[in-house]
């Protein structure tokens, strides 16, 4: 199946949409279709092989419309969005701006000339000779004739009323043209009936008959249903263009040239002409064309336009730049890695566009009362009129009454209370680096009452560093490269940790041979001649070996202090302990407290242990943790918590989260993940910010309110102004709607709409602001891990025997800053050793660091204190 969309011409309503889906869905081969009223456009899914886009065009326009392939005009091509920007906003506001001047230009002097007489008692002055030419039963024909004139250049640029509304009925597809082409035509036809009688009247003496019909020309009615329609349509037009603010501040981040730098010559090239591995300059204040890695120079980046971020990111070589991004203060080059539809920008625009075209399920009962609403409202017109004759009232009232009925129905509003929603919501979210793919999506997003969350990545930064040391027969060193040495091979960030933290001590790792990746356990391999291996305790039990208690004790210290443990192992001895840990996002408590007064139950995911597990989830505020979850498994416990009735959301970020994100009943992927994990997501969070996750469920929440609100005004203003049209409070009050009020009626209830939808451009999204620097190098804590020797003794009992608290004592590293000379070495030496336990403290200028031993894990705050008074700080 092919994706394809289509620009549809000649929709005014809710009944034109659809019948077009009808009309397309009839043809074979088609599927998902969804026509859009506010941006003019319509996306299905075909069979190539059993129909083609000349077929489903021809089916558009048997049924009374023009489509053709967006991809068709060349700006469309350039940017699949451009059409529903500016054809459906710019043009239609130019066009119905046109046509509303020309209008209240000949409606003024019309209703001037028609109505004069209502204007004296208000004190209105009007010329003299307006008597002479227009009162009195003699002059009725010149009066009737002028507005006759008038109304003409009213109606003909309004042609559109008349030639689309009578086609459709003719058709049999009557649209709200039709209801507004019958009224206003009508009542011009009833003029010219008028005038007729008048001249009849006229010739045969009837005085009486020439008054009562120049009461009731209704060409006046004629001309300001069209024109108060048009003046709706202005407005309408006017909001709806507010609602592409969003998708059109996108589009405009994408430059349309860059400085490229080709056979060592600089020149400028469109940007479509891009490719990959193509070095771009970029100087300050410019914006980045596509995505690439900085090659040379040194600049701050303005992200805020694509992720919402405020602060300004350093780039320098290595670092990656995002297309539509401004250049703040260095000129860069960096090398292309994605260009056309593959970057960040290009990306964006056709997710908020995607969205922009799409239904909310709830809109199905809005498409369903479409259908059949303008032929039950002619209907009941007629049926009105007609009950009015049989009880004894007059041709013009009962005329009146068919009029005003028409007139007032108003299927627009039907048609605009969920696109205006969902383009405001979704825009509104894009610009704060939330993208919501669907409106089904949106809707979804608003029943969820179960957030599964992904710990690495998610809740955590993703980033994880080596935070503990505890060798056994080795120094922390020795262990430390050992362990460097097997992970050298894997791509989990635990073994990034490790890595890490070996280059920044200058270690110098060893080869590894035999290397292997045990799934969701760890790695073996041959270091040195020596089988080892790094992993959790399921690796230990696959290999036979058993765990010390001293190893489970210090483990369990380790998860408590919410570290990930790394057991290492030497020719089946154990060589010690690493603790890794991945701090929390700033950001993640918060989203945490936010869910629960939403009333979602939030429950982590995690392969730890349970112990690490519960550590974390406590700090963040989550009593449900699901932990030791190997990769492959996630699905399986979405698909558990749906079984027992849940509504479920899944917020990720990795290739192993994919299956468990189309498994969810709303998938949510933070957006400094992987492609594959935001391409199987049903929204995308580009700052990868839990609060975002939050603020697009609230904002989910806010759009489908919004679309119920505007869909129960929509019909019950149809339920109250049809019936009050039809006259069923005139017999008691003598409240009595005409086709102008009714008209009036009709325009406001459009814009009332639209303007409702436009209140969600306010809503507020919360974010958790703050510098972007990298993350903060942990401080290593160096423990000792005492194990029996080889005659079978605890050597840890033995070693607190002889020495107290010896066994205990910790070796911590911690980072200085603020000292430039040997001096300052001493100063730190000093105060260092003047905190109670701690001894052997070694300070190291060069790279600003402090290495003591105590018995106690001493607070950073106590730290931060003692080198303050020493003028000094903690890094």
């Amino acid at each position: 199946m092919v994706k394809e969309s289509f620009t549809i011409t000649g929709m005014t309503c809710s009944a034109c949409s659809a019948r077009v889906e009808r009309a397309t869905k009839k043809v074979e081969g088609t599927a998902d279709v969804s026509v859009n009223l506010l941006t003019n456009t319509m996306t299905l899914s075909y069979d190539e092989g059993r129909t083609s886009p000349a077929a489903i065009i021809a089916a558009v326009e048997d049924a009374g419309y023009g489509a053709r392939v967006k991809s068709a005009a060349g700006a469309q091509s350039a940017s699949p969005a451009a059409t529903s920007a500016e054809d459906t906003a710019e043009k239609e506001i130019r066009a119905m701006k046109a046509r509303l001047l020309i209008s209240i230009i000949f409606l003024l002097p019309t209703m001037y000339i028609a109505m004069h007489h209502m204007f004296m008692p208000l004190g209105i002055p009007y010329p003299s000779s307006f008597g002479a030419v227009f009162h009195g039963a003699e002059n009725a024909l010149t009066f009737a004739l002028a507005q006759f004139v008038l109304i003409l250049p009213i109606m003909y640029v309004n042609r559109a009323y008349y030639v689309h509304g009578f086609r459709n009925l003719l058709t049999g597809a009557p649209n709200m043209d039709s209801l507004v082409g019958i009224g206003s035509m009508a009542s011009a036809l009833f003029g010219v009936f008028a005038m007729f009688r008048m001249s009849w009247g006229l010739g045969h003496g009837d005085l009486a008959l020439v008054e009562a019909y120049s009461e009731n020309l209704y060409f006046e009615s004629a001309g300001m249903i069209v024109t108060l329609i048009t003046v709706g349509k202005y407005l309408e037009a006017r909001a709806k263009g507010q609602t592409t603010g969003a998708l059109k501040a996108l589009m405009q981040l994408a430059p349309a040239e860059a400085q490229v730098v080709r056979n060592g010559v600089e020149e400028t090239v469109p940007v479509a002409s891009l490719t990959v591995g193509d070095i771009i300059v970029v100087r300050p204040g410019a914006r980045i064309p596509v995505d690439g890695t900085v090659t040379d120079g040194a600049t701050s980046i303005d992200e805020s336009a694509v992720t919402g971020e405020s602060m300004p990111v350093t780039k320098s070589p290595g670092d990656t730049v995002t297309s539509g991004t401004l250049n703040v203060e260095g000129t860069i080059q960096f090398a292309a890695t994605r260009v056309g539809e593959d970057t960040t920008i290009r990306k964006l625009i056709r997710l908020v566009d995607d969205a922009s075209g799409s239904k909310a399920p709830i809109a199905r009962l809005a498409d369903r009362v479409s259908a059949v609403f303008v032929p039950a409202v002619i209907v009941i017109a007629l049926i009105a009129g007609g009950v009015w004759l049989a009880m004894g009232a007059d041709t013009e009232f009962a005329f009146s009454i068919v009029i005003s009925i028409l007139v007032i129905s108003c299927p627009c509003a039907l048609g605009l209370a969920t696109p205006v929603a969902i383009m405001v919501g979704t825009g509104r979210g894009a610009a704060h680096g939330i993208l919501i793919k669907s409106g089904e999506a949106l809707e979804t997003a608003g029943n969820i009452d179960t957030v599964l969350m992904d710990k690495t990545g998610t809740l955590t930064a993703g980033r994880p560093q080596l935070t503990s040391v505890a060798p056994a027969g080795m120094t922390a060193d020795e262990l430390t490269r050992l362990t460097a040495a097997l992970e050298a091979g894997s791509e989990h960030p635990i073994a990034a940790a490790v890595t890490g933290y070996a280059a920044t001590r200058g270690l110098t790792v060893p080869p590894v041979t035999d290397f292997q990746a045990v799934f969701g356990k760890g790695v073996r391999g041959t270091v040195g001649g020596a089988s080892c291996a790094a992993g959790n305790a399921a690796l230990l039990d696959e290999m036979g070996i058993d765990l010390p208690g001293v190893v489970r004790a210090r483990m369990e210290e380790m998860a408590d202090r919410g570290e990930t443990a790394l057991i290492v192992l030497r020719n089946r001895r154990i060589a010690g302990l690493l603790g890794v840990r991945d701090a929390e996002k700033p950001s993640s408590a918060a989203a945490v407290a936010q869910m629960k007064r939403m009333g979602l139950t939030p429950v982590m995911l995690t392969g730890d242990d349970e112990r690490t597990a519960h550590t974390i989830a406590a700090r963040l505020g989550i009593e449900t943790v699901i932990a030791g979850v190997l990769p492959s498994d996630k699905r399986v416990h979405v698909e558990r918590l749906q079984s027992e009735g849940h509504r479920v959301a899944m917020i990720g970020d990795g290739v192993n989260d994919a299956p468990a994100l189309v498994q969810a009943d709303l998938g949510i992927a933070i957006g400094a993940g992987t492609d594959v994990a935001i391409e199987s997501a049903d929204a995308v969070l580009v700052r990868s910010d839990l609060l975002d996750a939050v603020s697009a469920m609230r904002l989910s929440r806010a759009v489908i309110r919004n679309i119920k609100e505007n869909l129960f005004w929509a019909f019950f203003y149809n339920i109250i102004g049809i019936p009050l049209a039809a006259g069923v409070l005139y017999p008691a009050f003598g409240i009595k709607l005409s086709p102008m009020i009714g008209a009036a009626a009709m325009s406001l209830s459009s814009v009332c709409v639209v303007l409702n939808a436009l209140r969600l451009r306010f809503f507020a999204i919360a974010h958790e602001e703050k510098a972007a620097t990298d993350a903060p190098t942990a401080e290593v804590n160096i423990l000792e891990l005492s194990l029996p020797d080889d005659r079978g003794e605890d050597m840890e009992e033995s070693a607190a025997g002889s020495s107290g608290k010896e066994g205990n004592t910790m070796e911590k590293t911690i980072n200085v800053k603020g000292m430039t000379c040997p001096n300052c070495v001493k100063h730190v030496t000093k105060a260092l050793s003047g905190m109670e336990g701690v001894s052997d403290v070694s300070v190291n200028l060069e790279a600003g660091t402090a290495t003591f031993k105590t018995p106690r894990d001493i607070p950073n705050t106590e730290l931060a204190a003692i080198l303050d008074d020493a003028g000094y700080e903690l890094g």
